[in-house]
């Protein structure tokens, strides 16, 4: 926990070793898991859900960073606190990896996320995959003191400071958020760093993502167009980390019908299918090199328990 492991490369973490295996797409689930309108969740049987997740064979939980509730953005994710979340969640599953989708870093200081992060890393046994992002709610900004412009600034900043903090020894740091010396962020993580997925763009062009994150996390497309997305990734990966993997990551609202031959229609960054369209669905991402897919059931009309288990039953053993 005070020494930091420069040489030892996240990739070997449990989390990682769950979630990515090149070639193979890997499922997991986002909270809230439930179906719910607007933005309220119910957030009932939650520990349940994941647990049944967990034995189903999913890959991940995926947490999301919601500071304030914007009504007019529709969706607060899993209402709790991020980290507080992580840590109970972590508390109550055994294997599964704990996924940030996303941490906003402009929001926050980089010292209180280095932290935060190195402690659910080594609090869950390296279970954890910190998706961050630069922000996309424009009313969080103005309420935190930050300016909503400049915020792909100071996203690199940050990613630059996670680093330093993470894989040296009392490092002496001067930076736009203030001056350490003298003294050191602990706990360090499991690696020389927690495993980092940056979130769309977050104002930063593909070459950068590519050659500073450990993966992308990306969003749902029609397949033609998700092929050159992922074409494109893995060209910025060859030319800028050559030799390196560097998973692809979709995310994916879905409404499972009760019939399992019905056929796949639009929702908002989504589908609404019976199972045989979802499975056909999951063997073109494979096709295409996605390596994982996270479903979201917000749109869904079923009980979530009832998902869970139509998708562990049909579905996921084929993606575990």
């Amino acid at each position: 926990m005070f020494t930091p492991h420069p040489a030892r490369s996240p990739v070997a973490n449990a989390g990682y070793q769950r979630v990515f295996k090149p070639g193979k797409l890997t499922l997991g689930m986002f909270f809230p898991i439930e179906a719910f309108d607007s933005d309220m969740p119910s957030m009932h049987n939650q520990v349940a859900l994941a647990q049944q997740a967990e034995r189903a064979g999913f890959a991940s939980l995926a947490f999301r960073d919601v500071p304030l509730r914007d009504p007019h953005f529709g969706d607060s994710g899993q209402v709790f606190d991020v980290w507080t979340y992580l840590g109970y969640i972590a508390g109550q599953t055994r294997e599964i990896a704990l996924l940030t989708a996303s941490v906003v870093l402009p929001l926050r200081h980089p010292i209180h996320v280095a932290k935060a992060a190195a402690s659910v890393d080594q609090l869950c046994g390296g279970r954890f995959l910190m998706g961050v992002a630069s922000g996309d709610r424009p009313v969080e900004f103005p309420a935190f003191g930050v300016d909503f412009d400049t915020r792909g600034a100071t996203f690199r900043e940050t990613m630059e400071l996670l680093k330093i903090y993470w894989g040296n020894y009392f490092p002496h740091v001067e930076s736009r958020f203030g001056h350490l010396a003298g003294a050191d962020v602990i706990p360090k993580p499991l690696a020389s760093h927690v495993p980092l997925l940056v979130t769309g763009h977050s104002q930063q062009d593909l070459g950068w993502i590519a050659a500073n994150a450990d993966g992308w996390i990306t969003y749902p497309r029609a397949l033609a167009s998700q092929e050159q997305v992922v074409r494109h990734w893995r060209e910025a990966v060859a030319a800028l980390a050559p030799g390196q993997y560097k998973p692809l990551v979709q995310s994916y609202f879905i409404d499972l019908a009760d019939d399992p031959h019905a056929p796949q229609t639009p929702i908002h960054l989504g589908h609404r299918q019976g199972r045989h369209a979802l499975s056909a669905y999951l063997r073109a991402l494979t096709a295409i090199g996605v390596d994982h897919l996270v479903l979201n059931l917000k749109y869904g009309k079923r009980p979530a328990v009832e998902v869970l288990q139509e998708l562990a039953e049909f579905v996921v053993a084929e993606f575990a």
